[in-house]
Order: structure tokens, then sequence, then C-alpha cells
């Protein structure tokens, strides 16, 4: 089979929906309410995705909402109708998506039988609850924000909507395109802390002669300085194999992008810090034109008597939390979301187990 010429997957599952999958909704079911579109994992969803995204878990796909009554009547029915019915292939790419212990989960092959398609047919409480843990169609509460990973959030948001009848799909969207302010300058003050918690290690590793340790170190505050210009830019940052990708697409991006690669590439830790607190200045001066706090002093100084060169993050977080007006966002301790202290991505897939860990770690230490 001629491999096609790649089209960028969210184009292509705009296509599929008008071209394949609305006829059929509109012969099987015509008028029935529903909206459409390509949410949730993939790499498309996020804009990022290339001809290598195509050997697993990418092609014509997307969910299709039903209010739950319908999803009860005629969902059985129109996934029966679709596996029946819908071309093998489209644009030159399969619609099967072979079943795990065969191909592998979510590679397209083609069929000669009915297609094994990858349209949900679902209802969008269901659906979002399954994603997230909550739905956001009712009110969306500070635990809820804080359960939630950035990546999950970034792959509700991200995507496309191709149609939305039920009329609920976009305003949901939009009560999770951005946090609420105070929770906002309180998961920067805790990524600012997350700065300040190691950025004197770089030094103190290097000073006892490990260059290591503190090359690890300093890949880790690279990440937490990416993550905080993300979230200073209202972007929620992806896990880490797109963390880079959608750093570049920041404003700053083009000037810090050589230096924070530079602070990775030393091999010495006086070079080492040297890169990083040109960064963290920069970062600074961010902070300050957004005008969310008090001017901060962006320049680094000494880590107290100890050689090391730092900025002292904290004084960052502290500005942060000195502007929030809500009392139960500013008692909450200074860990942020549950991406923030937990790095596990068995535990951030999963959004009973972010919850979870949320409630006991976060909610507890408040109540």
């Amino acid at each position: 089979m001629t491999k096609p010429s790649f089209i960028p997957g969210l184009e292509l599952c705009r296509h599929f929906y008008f071209e394949a999958v609305r006829p059929l909704l509109d012969e099987a079911v015509p008028g029935i309410a529903h909206s459409a579109a390509r949410l949730g994992s993939g790499s498309e969803v996020l804009g990022f995705d290339t001809a290598r995204s195509a050997d697993h878990e990418w092609g014509p796909r997307l969910q299709l909402f039903l209010d739950p009554q319908d999803v009860t009547r005629h969902g059985a029915r129109i996934t029966e109708l679709l596996s029946e019915r819908l071309p093998k292939t489209f644009r030159g790419y399969p619609t099967h998506f072979a079943p795990a212990g065969e191909a592998g989960i979510g590679v397209m092959e083609t069929t000669d039988g009915p297609v094994h398609h990858r349209i949900e047919v679902t209802d969008l409480g269901a659906w979002f609850t399954a994603q997230l843990g909550f739905d956001p169609c009712r009110d969306v509460t500070p635990a809820d924000w804080l359960a939630t990973p950035t990546q999950l959030l970034a792959e509700v948001t991200g995507g496309a909507v191709f149609h939305d009848g039920l009329g609920r799909l976009v305003p949901a969207r939009a009560a999770l395109d951005w946090y609420p302010h105070d929770l906002w300058l309180h998961l920067l003050a805790c990524q600012w802390q997350r700065i300040s918690q190691e950025e004197a290690f770089v030094g103190r590793c290097g000073e006892v002669g490990d260059e290591l340790g503190s090359a690890v170190v300093a890949a880790r505050l690279v990440r937490d300085v990416m993550r905080l210009c993300l979230l200073m830019d209202r972007r929620y940052p992806p896990y880490s194999k797109w963390l880079g990708s959608a750093f570049a697409r920041i404003p700053r991006a083009s000037s810090l992008t050589p230096v924070l690669t530079a602070a990775l590439a030393a091999t010495d830790w006086h070079l080492r810090e040297h890169h990083l607190t040109r960064a963290y200045e920069a970062v600074a001066v961010m902070h300050n034109q957004l005008g969310l706090t008090d001017p901060v002093d962006p320049t680094t100084r000494p880590y107290h008597s100890r050689p090391f060169q730092v900025l002292h993050a904290e004084r960052f977080t502290e500005a942060l939390i000195a502007r929030i007006t809500d009392p139960a966002i500013g008692s909450l301790p200074t860990i942020g979301t549950v991406d923030q202290f937990i790095d596990s991505t068995d535990v951030l897939s999963h959004p009973e187990l972010t919850r979870t860990a949320a409630h006991v770690t976060v909610t507890e230490r408040t109540s």
C-alpha cells in the first residue's frame, strides 16, 4: 500500500467528520443533536504531529457526543453502523485500528471486514469525567484544578471542535481555558518555590567535584524554568515529550533557548551556573512585565555566605502569595497542582489517582 502524503491529524479528522461520519449519522438518525471534536490524547491534539506520528494512535478518529438518553437509545446502533459503512480508507489512511493483541494498540491497518474505528460515541459528562475526573459543564472547584495535570488540561482545551450542536462542548472547554486568577498566582508561586529549593545545588554539587550531580540538578532547573515560562504565558505545560516544542512557541523562547541549552551543555559548574543565572534574571524580568506583583529585583546574588550565585526565587513566591485575595487559595501549601509535586506517568495519567493524591496532600492539609 502506497504511503499517503502526510496531512496534519486535526485537518484529517475534520474532513473525516464532514465527509465520512456526518453523512452516515444523518442517514441513521437524521436531525439528532450532537457535537463532534478531536480531543484527548494524541500529538495532533496539541498540534505537534508529524509523519512519524502516523505509526500509532493516529489517524481518522474523533469523539461524537450525544445527549445521555441518545447514547442509550442510539449509541450502539451508530457505532455498529459506522463499523459496517465507513470507508476502509480515508485520504489514503486506513480507518481500521487493530485491537490489542494483533498489530498493536491503535496501529492502523486495512481490513476486508467491519472497520474497528476510533469514533467514540459518548456523552459529554461521561467523557470529561473519564478524562479529568470531573465534569466542567458543572462548577469547576479549586480541588478540581489542583488535582488535574496540565497535560490533561492541554488535551481537552486543545484539538478542535468540528460541530457543537449540543451547545455545551464549547462552553465546557471555555471553562477550562485557564486557571482562575488567584489560583494562577498560587501556581506561579509554587513554580518559583521549586526553583528556590534547588538553585544553590548546582554550585554545591560542583564544589565537591560532582559534576554529574550538578548537571542533573541543572537539567531539573531548566525544566522548571520552562514550565514556569509556559505558566506565565498562560499555556498548559505538556508532558516531557512535548515540553520543548511547546516552550519553543512562547515569545521569549528565541532568547531563552540558547541560554538554557548552554546551561545543559556546560561541563563545568561555574559555567553552568553562569548560564542559569542569566536565564533566571530574564525570567524575573518577564515576571515584572506581567504586573502581577510589585516589582521584584530581578538580579541574582550570592547564596548567603556561600560562593554560589542564585536568584533567591522564593522572593517571587512571597510577592505572588501576597497578591492572592481568596483566603482559601492563600492558605494552600506551596506545592501547587498535582504535577508540580508528582512526577510519575502511571499516576498522572489516571484521574482517580491524581485526585486522591491531591486530596491527601493539599485538601487534608488545609482542612
